[in-house]
């Protein structure tokens, strides 16, 4: 059984950066794609970003490209979400998630695990 939990959220001014870690344990992540997922106040959950077991691919949502990255640590089963100018539009819950594949998907019906999500509040 995989379980996964995610840490680094918290309060930040508009343009702060903060970096979400996502934690694995049990049985190894691959060789499956990671994610990460948002649900703000009152939204529905949508896709962030998502990267290849090896990191050679990644996805980002329109609303993050250049201002996020994905990256992950297969040995130490470590996931991040580096997020530099934070708008309060980023408002939300983060959420961790493992694929049920091995190609990448934004889809949140196509992830298998779930963490229990960080909180991530940005003023203006």
């Amino acid at each position: 059984q995989v379980q996964l939990a995610e840490s680094g959220g918290g309060l930040v001014q508009a343009g702060g950066s903060l970096r979400l870690s996502c934690a694995g344990s049990g049985p190894t992540l691959g060789p499956y794609a990671m994610n990460w997922f948002r649900q703000g106040p009152g939204k529905e959950r949508e896709f962030v970003a998502a990267i290849s077991w090896t990191g050679g691919s990644t996805s980002y949502a329109d609303s993050v490209k250049g201002r996020f990255t994905i990256s992950r640590d297969n040995a130490k089963k470590m996931v991040y979400l580096q997020m530099n100018n934070l708008k309060p539009e980023d408002t939300a819950v983060y959420y961790c998630a493992r694929a049920g594949g091995i190609v990448i998907t934004t889809e949140v019906n196509g992830m298998r695990y779930w963490g229990s999500g960080t909180l991530v509040t940005v003023s203006s």
